[in-house]
């Protein structure tokens, strides 16, 4: 199975049953994402050895003015999409698979998780697992200790305040927080 075959079926959100060839597929690229990440994580890189890693580690260009802290943990990287002027804190951790898309002049907060997959309930088909994609916008500013859930859009310039566990989408120019999170406010935009 190519990675486009495999990124076609997770991007259709179709159940990815245990065991399955696009499980195995799964297991290949977490096994791929794993080795790079960890040269990524275990010495000191200057900024360009880090945009090498990271093109190595999503098979595309690391874009204009992005940049990251170290360590970095995922369980593919290739089905990342990383704005121009992106900043990624430490100690984040992307489950990407099913797809996360983060937009232009976003701030990602240290330990942040996003997660893009989740399992049956019922519990004889409890490894089996649905993907979903998770999208930030632009210029958007997650606080540290954040979860956000799959399935979530967050808006263009909204925060996410830290400790939050975002499981519904959030709206552009609006500041939300607590577990679950929960509107606080609206921004001010000039």
């Amino acid at each position: 199975m190519t990675n486009e075959e495999f990124f076609a079926i997770l991007d259709s959100g179709e159940e990815v049953v245990a065991f399955s060839e696009v499980h195995l597929k799964m297991t290949e690229l977490s096994n791929e994402a794993m080795k790079i990440t960890s040269e990524l994580n275990h010495t000191y890189h200057t900024p360009e050895e880090i945009k090498g890693l990271m093109e190595r580690l999503t098979d595309r260009e690391f874009p204009e003015g992005a940049y990251m802290f170290p360590p970095f943990y995922t369980d593919c990287g290739k089905n990342l999409k990383i704005g121009k002027n992106v900043f990624i804190n430490s100690c984040c951790q992307f489950q990407d698979q099913g797809g996360i898309t983060i937009g232009d002049g976003t701030l990602v907060g240290p330990k942040t998780v996003i997660a893009t997959l989740n399992h049956q309930m019922d519990p004889a088909k409890r490894a089996n697992l649905i993907p979903k994609p998770v999208t930030i916008g632009k210029n958007a500013w997650i606080g540290a200790n954040v979860t956000i859930l799959p399935g979530v859009n967050i808006g263009d310039g909204a925060v996410i305040a830290a400790g939050a566990v975002v499981n519904k989408n959030v709206e552009a120019n609006t500041v939300v927080g607590g577990v679950p999170a929960k509107f606080i406010k609206y921004i001010e935009t000039e």
